[in-house]
């Protein structure tokens, strides 16, 4: 057996995009370029618009926040749901009080095969 740490001690500062107070901790990194992250947003966090470089799911494990598309309307997302975009799709993410999410980006994701919708 092995131990790693994925904890926000050990990730690095998202800055990119007036993104502030969030870190992302690298998991792994499949051989078909599907890359799973630990994100990590403190009270007030906020990763800021862009657009998706891959598909993306955004899957929150703690806390609550808010998630928006391409519209300028924020939804509501807490522990256990999760978000969804496009390749090339704008998206944000924010938190008043926190919120721990694992990020999958990659080719070939289908979350609605598996997940129900809200």
């Amino acid at each position: 057996m092995k131990l790693f740490r994925f904890d926000q001690q050990v990730g690095r500062k998202i800055d990119r995009f007036d993104s502030v107070h969030a870190t992302i901790s690298r998991i792994v990194r499949t051989p078909d370029s599907v890359h799973i992250g630990c994100m990590h947003l403190d009270a007030g966090g906020v990763v800021g618009y862009h657009p998706a470089v891959a598909a993306q799911l955004f899957l929150v494990v703690s806390g609550e926040g808010w998630v928006r598309g391409e519209d300028d309307e924020r939804v509501p997302i807490s522990a256990g749901q999760a978000a969804f975009w496009t390749a090339g799709e704008g998206h944000e993410s924010g938190t008043q009080t926190g919120m721990v999410a694992l990020v999958i980006e990659g080719e070939g994701l289908e979350p609605e095969n598996f997940m129900p919708s809200l």
